[in-house]
């Protein structure tokens, strides 16, 4: 089975929709996977991972599905460096480094920080949502790995947010999801792919085959947008220091 996890356009988060440049990367991503045979379609409540699926699902004439559990993984905490609430991930590398739990595949939920703000709970909703979802498509979480009831080669797309997609990253690869939302970028309409492997009979685990990959902008000659990302150096004063 292949899983594709895929961001949505260029955002305007005060409206929660799309910027007119996401609009024109949903249109370059509808084109693209309209052509890739996919079977079910789920995707997140918020207006703008729906709006970026909705130029897909028009051009196929299906539906897809609205998951609560793919909406973006945004609990809150007081950020002292920014002096404000601000999502419980998005803090300076200086100071979450310092502490190796945030390297631990389990620990990383159960620091302070993480537990005041309900991190445990929104995670086991993410982790329990996605393997309900597997189960539904014919594997079933055993431990660490998947149980392939009914092994197939179905692709299905999910159309979300970076901060979920790297909890779901971390849930199917047995990862800590903190080295993942600093030190990788799924840029806007990106799709990364992961797909079973089934190196014994009825045991199935998912690879990684492709991340943030954006050939259908490239293709086209557009840059992908900046969203997500922060200033290469500290001296770009037009790019995002926050």
């Amino acid at each position: 089975m292949k899983l594709h996890i895929i961001r949505h356009g260029d955002p305007d988060y005060a409206r929660d929709t799309l910027m007119e440049r996401g609009w024109r990367e949903a249109e370059l991503l509808a084109e693209r996977v309209s052509k890739m045979g996919i079977s079910a379609f789920y995707v997140s409540p918020l207006g703008r991972a729906r709006d970026t699926a909705s130029l897909t699902l028009r051009r196929l004439g299906v539906q897809g599905e609205t998951l609560e559990w793919l909406r973006e993984f945004a609990p809150v905490r007081f950020d002292p460096d920014k002096g404000r609430e601000s999502v419980v991930w998005d803090w300076l590398p200086a100071r979450w480094t310092r502490e190796k739990a945030y390297y631990d595949r389990e620990a990383w939920q159960h620091t302070p920080v993480m537990e005041q703000a309900g991190v445990p709970g929104e995670n086991a909703m993410v982790c329990g949502g996605l393997d309900a979802l597997l189960a539904r498509h014919g594997y079933a979480r055993d431990g660490e790995i998947y149980r392939a009831d009914r092994p197939n080669r179905d692709s299905i797309a999910l159309f979300c947010h970076f901060g979920v997609e790297c909890v779901i990253l971390g849930h199917l690869l047995g990862i800590s999801p903190m080295p993942l939302w600093h030190g990788a970028c799924a840029l806007t309409t990106s799709v990364t792919t992961l797909i079973t492997e089934e190196r014994r009979p009825g045991q199935a685990y998912f690879r990684m085959c492709a991340f943030s990959d954006v050939s259908h902008l490239t293709a086209a000659g557009v840059e992908p947008s900046f969203s997500a990302r922060f200033c290469e150096t500290w001296d770009c004063a037009e790019e995002r220091h926050d």
